[in-house]
C-alpha cells in the first residue's frame, strides 16, 4: 500500500507530503485547478519508471518546474508497504543553466530502511547483494537508473517493487478514444484508456478466470447485457462486441458504440478483476463517475471500495455529491490554494470539522464554496 507521497517543485505542488498509511481508499476533492490531476500526473512518473521508461525528458518536461523556477530541483518521493517492508524511493531532478534536457541529480531506494542503492549524477553505489558484494557504475546523468538495475530472480525485493509500479492503475478515461480492436495483449492500461482492447485481451489471456468478475459486475450494471465476445479477426487482432437480450429480441454491438457511460462501466469491471487476480493494486481514478447518471455513482463507488482492501488501495476524485456522501470525513482530504500564484495545501475533512470551518452538510458547504 502506498504510505506517503512527497511532491516538491512539480507543477502547482511545493513542499507537498501526502500521509496515507492505512486508508484503504481515499477521495481528493477540490476546485478544479486545486492540484487533484496533478498528483496523478507525479504518480504516472513513477509507473513509467517502473514499465522501463528511463529517459529523464520522457518523464518530466521544462514546463513541469513548479511556475517556471527551474532553479530548484524537482524532488519526488514515494513510500509503499509490500508484502511486510517498507519501499522508499527518491528521484531529484534538475535542469542547469544553458542545459536543454533534465538530468538525474539524485536517485535512491531503501528497503526496510537499508539503502539498495544510491546515486549522485552519474554514479550510482549498488548496496551489499546476496554475493556480499558492493558495486558502483556511471549511468548517462539524463537516464534514470532503477530500470537498468537487474533483479536476481522474480521474488527479489527490486522486482517486487518495480512490479508495483508498473501495475499502478492511473485511469483519466475519455471513451471516445477507448476502442473494442486489439492487436496484442497488456496489463498495463493508457491513463485515457485508449489501449482498452488490449488490456480486455491481457487480463482475459493471462487470467481466463476473470471473465466471470467481469461479467458478474456488468450484469449487475447493465441488466439486459447477454454477453461479451472478444472475437478474432486475424491472427493478431480481436474485436469486442456486446450482446444484449430482452423480450425474446437479441442485438449484438461494437464497443465503440456503446455510450460513455457502459464504457466506463467496462473500466470498472476490468479493475474489479486486475485487483483480484494480479493485485492487489495500487489504483487512482480520476473523476470515476463523470459519465455516469446520478444514481449509477453510488453503485460503482461503492463496488469500487468493497473491493479495494486488504492490501489494495484505491484514490478517487470528485465533484459529484453522490460520490462524496459515499466517504467518510477521514478519509476525504480537501485539495485547496489561494490562487495560482501559491501552492497546493490538504487538509482532511475531519480537521475542517475539528476546527469548526465546517458546520453542517459538507455537500451544501462545497456548493457554497465555505470550504475552498
Amino acid at each position: 500500500m502506498l504510505q506517503r507521497l512527497y511532491i516538491n517543485n512539480f507543477r502547482c505542488l511545493k513542499n507537498f507530503d501526502l500521509s496515507v498509511k492505512e486508508m484503504s481508499s481515499v477521495l481528493l476533492i477540490g476546485k478544479n485547478g486545486s492540484g487533484k490531476s496533478a498528483i496523478r500526473f507525479a504518480l504516472e512518473v513513477f509507473q513509467k519508471i517502473g514499465r522501463g521508461i528511463n529517459r529523464v525528458k520522457d518523464l518530466v518536461q521544462h514546463k513541469d518546474f513548479g511556475w517556471g523556477q527551474s532553479k530548484s530541483p524537482i524532488r519526488l518521493e514515494i513510500e509503499v508497504l509490500l508484502t511486510g517492508q517498507m519501499y522508499r524511493y527518491v528521484l531529484a531532478l534538475e535542469l542547469p543553466e544553458k542545459f536543454k534536457e533534465l538530468r538525474v541529480l539524485e536517485e535512491q531506494l531503501l528497503i526496510a530502511g537499508i539503502p539498495h542503492y544510491t546515486r549522485e549524477g552519474a554514479q550510482v553505489t549498488l548496496s551489499k547483494t546476496s554475493r556480499d558484494v558492493e558495486a558502483k557504475f556511471l549511468v548517462d546523468w539524463h537516464l534514470i537508473a532503477l530500470p537498468v538495475i537487474q533483479a536476481e530472480s522474480g521474488t527479489d525485493p527490486l522486482n517486487i517493487f518495480k512490479t508495483w509500479l508498473s501495475h499502478m492503475l492511473l485511469l483519466a478515461p475519455i471513451p471516445s478514444l477507448m476502442k473494442g480492436d486489439s492487436i496484442g495483449e497488456t496489463l498495463e492500461p493508457e491513463s485515457a484508456g485508449g489501449n482498452f482492447g488490449e488490456w480486455l485481451s491481457g487480463v482475459l489471456v493471462r487470467y481466463p478466470s476473470a471473465y466471470s468478475v467481469i461479467d458478474k459486475y456488468l450484469r449487475e450494471v447493465i441488466p439486459d447485457i447477454q454477453d461479451i465476445q472478444n472475437e478474432v479477426m486475424s491472427k493478431d487482432s480481436k474485436s469486442l462486441s456486446v450482446g444484449f437480450e430482452a423480450n425474446q429480441a437479441t442485438m449484438r454491438v461494437y464497443f465503440e458504440d456503446l455510450s460513455d457511460g457502459e464504457k466506463c462501466f467496462f473500466i470498472c469491471a476490468i479493475v474489479l478483476a486486475a485487483n483480484k487476480f494480479y493485485g492487489p493494486l495500487f489504483c487512482f481514478w480520476d473523476e470515476p463517475d463523470n459519465y455516469l447518471s446520478l444514481h449509477e455513482v453510488g453503485h460503482l463507488i461503492i463496488a469500487l471500495r468493497r473491493v479495494f482492501r486488504n492490501g489494495a488501495q484505491i484514490f478517487m476524485t470528485s465533484h459529484n455529491p453522490e460520490a462524496i456522501r459515499k466517504f467518510s470525513d477521514e478519509n476525504t482530504l480537501v485539495l485547496f490554494r489561494d490562487s495560482h500564484l501559491e501552492p497546493t495545501r490538504c487538509k482532511s475533512l475531519s480537521e475542517f470539522v475539528a476546527s469548526g470551518e465546517l458546520q453542517g452538510d459538507l455537500v451544501n458547504a462545497l456548493i457554497l464554496g465555505d470550504i475552498l
